[in-house]
């Protein structure tokens, strides 16, 4: 079996597709699990409306998404590996991951151990420091655009809010929980930006909820601008992690820690699964394994 639709290159149309169930839904389409029919390779189909993209003006966010996601090609990057329309409707062929959002294993199990909030970290990490190389800023990393293989590997994915730049932006976007202060500010942004979400994320997989989370919007606000950053008493997280956590969530930008200095961290050094670091192609999922979500 391929390791991936055969041709790329080629001209995909429906046809080339069986489509299954479905996988989940979202703002502007659905996603379908889907066999393209020559290599029996299983794929994440995801539909776009038309309509949608009309109503919401998101002609040019969705373009630069594709072309971004299309250019990546990392383990722990979603493969975007083409796309195709209709009259009606613009599909995306995407890898399949298996087990879905890392959302939903966090929702489910509360928080996250040690070894399994730094393995993930470290393949964030990793993940980020290629994109940033090729000058892709993701700016909305989060549990719900992080997916899961058939292996438990992480996958970015989503890169709706993404730019590949050189120089600093000045839009504010992502989700509100995990945006940097300069975003806040309406300061210019660089890629520090998703160091300090990976300071976020590291306190929500140990302790459930993001570390800034409050009653109200504006109050989130407050705490992030302040960096009101608190560690509970329970569950119990080592002086390694919070540490971790302390050298990223730091107002000041050019200050906060460096990709290259996170996996070099003691706490990640110390706990994250070095199998799960590798970088290997990710295998086909088989058709009798295809009962998670993407």
């Amino acid at each position: 079996m391929n390791t991936q639709p055969t041709n790329p290159k080629r001209e995909w149309s429906l046809k080339d597709f069986e489509i299954g169930k479905p996988l989940g839904r979202g703002k502007f389409g659905r996603v379908y699990l889907a066999r393209e029919v020559q290599s029996k390779y299983i794929v994440a189909l995801k539909i776009i409306f038309k309509e949608q993209i009309e109503k919401y003006r998101i002609h040019h966010q969705l373009r630069r998404e594709m072309e971004i996601q299309t250019s990546l090609h990392h383990p722990n990057v979603l493969r975007l590996y083409g796309w195709f329309h209709d009259s009606e409707r613009i599909f995306l062929i995407l890898e399949y991951a298996h087990r879905g959002e890392l959302y939903r294993e966090l929702r489910k199990n509360g928080y996250l151990s040690e070894n399994q909030a730094a393995t993930y970290i470290a393949s964030l990490t990793r993940a980020l420091a290629y994109c940033h190389e090729k000058h892709v800023i993701h700016r909305d990393i989060k549990p719900e655009n992080l997916l899961l293989d058939h292996k438990g590997r992480l996958k970015i994915a989503d890169f709706g809010w993404s730019v590949q730049s050189r120089s600093k932006r000045h839009t504010m976007c992502g989700t509100l929980d995990y945006l940097a202060p300069e975003m806040i500010e309406n300061k210019a942004h660089d890629y520090a930006v998703d160091n300090w979400t990976l300071g976020v994320l590291c306190y929500e997989f140990l302790y459930g909820f993001p570390p800034f989370e409050a009653e109200s919007q504006g109050d989130t606000f407050r705490r992030i601008m302040k960096v009101d950053l608190s560690f509970p008493p329970t569950p119990i997280v080592s002086a390694e992690a919070k540490s971790l956590i302390s050298r990223l969530l730091v107002k000041d930008s050019s200050k906060r820690l460096s990709l290259q200095k996170i996996i070099e961290h003691p706490w990640i050094v110390k706990n994250a699964d070095p199998y799960n670091q590798e970088d290997m192609v990710p295998e086909p999922v088989s058709q009798e394994d295809d009962e998670g979500d993407a």
